[in-house]
């Protein structure tokens, strides 16, 4: 059956919305989400089915930016990040509660059930509730060389990027307790692996028996350069002269929050630098959700959109709860 909404509106939602463009009703939402990838979207699908009127505000420069590819997701295994995107939007277009923005939050007043926003191009919007998806970002790659190669042959994550490395020579670039975390999950897919801390190694002696043990090389002379070519990996240079040949790496990325108006708002942030949440995304503060990199160590797209699917059925059921005690549905 067709749905009775207007297919106008489906047409007006389905674009990139300029901000200019959205009208009164529409900026006095329901929820405003603010980080437009997997978690963000699929959060505002779910709130869009709901029949919530939602605003998804994305500044359109997501983190895997620098990755050819997305793996781990169930029937868009190996899709270009962008291209996930693209049809995620798309298909938010079915739904005329929900609009999507390219723009970023600056400032954010008020409290659960009149929340007030404005934007960096002047617009200004009020909600009833707030999920942040806006997820983690890299703060500067400071090796020579990573930086080429971040995304096309060094990767953060081994359920992403591991089956395309599998039975390869690598090289991790980590240490102390990061190190020992990853270097036994990276041998699932290959046991041939050096290890670079990049300076002092901060493991204990048993620890660094342990990699002995599996016959893992252990450098913690500083790296001078990796050397690549079109993005691929060909060796990490330290500042001795050594040189450890490989064809990929997987390195521990230095992180900061995608946004820090949660922290403004009062919200508790963990000491990984994570927003501290309930099972559903709730945060410390009443009306405030939040899901996927933002709230989560494990960044893998799949992930991050199961949460936002979560969190969104939180806040709808929230409004709704509301609504029926005022007597409005």
């Amino acid at each position: 059956m067709k749905n009775p909404e207007s297919t106008a509106a489906n047409e007006v939602n389905t674009k990139e919305v300029n901000t200019k463009e959205v009208n009164t009703d529409a900026a006095n939402a329901d929820a405003v989400i603010i980080g437009g990838g997997p978690a963000g979207l699929n959060a505002a699908l779910m709130l869009g089915r709901a029949r919530k009127r939602t605003i998804v505000i994305d500044a359109g420069q997501p983190r895997n930016a620098v990755t050819r590819e997305a793996h781990g997701f169930l029937t868009r295994d190996g899709i270009a990040p962008f291209e996930l995107r693209r049809i995620a939007i798309e298909q938010l277009g079915a739904y005329p509660s929900v609009s999507h923005i390219e723009d970023t939050v600056v400032s954010i007043t008020g409290e659960d059930g009149a929340f007030l926003l404005e934007t960096a191009s002047g617009l200004k919007l009020t909600s009833k509730k707030l999920l942040f998806a806006a997820g983690m970002k890299d703060r500067r790659l400071d090796i020579p060389g990573l930086a080429k190669v971040y995304g096309k042959s060094a990767f953060v994550c081994p359920y992403c990027d591991g089956w395309e490395l599998r039975d390869q020579p690598l090289v991790i670039i980590s240490r102390g307790a990061a190190l020992m975390h990853l270097a036994p999950l990276l041998y699932g897919w290959t046991k041939q692996f050096a290890v670079c801390t990049n300076g002092p190694d901060e493991l204990t002696e048993a620890e660094r028996e342990e990699l002995r043990a599996h016959a893992i090389p252990l450098f913690d002379t500083p790296i001078r350069e990796i050397a690549s070519e079109e993005g691929m990996v060909k060796h990490v240079k330290l500042m001795d002269g050594t040189e450890i040949p490989c064809t990929g790496i997987f390195f521990r990325p230095e992180l900061a929050p995608g946004t820090d108006l949660p922290h403004s708002l009062g919200c508790r942030i963990s000491e990984q630098g994570i927003l501290e949440v309930g099972e559903s995304g709730q945060t410390s503060m009443p009306g405030i959700y939040a899901a996927g990199d933002a709230a989560t160590m494990m960044h893998q797209s799949i992930a991050a959109a199961a949460s936002g699917a979560l969190a969104a059925a939180a806040v709808n059921g929230e409004l709704n709860r509301e609504a029926w005690k005022a007597g409005l549905v």
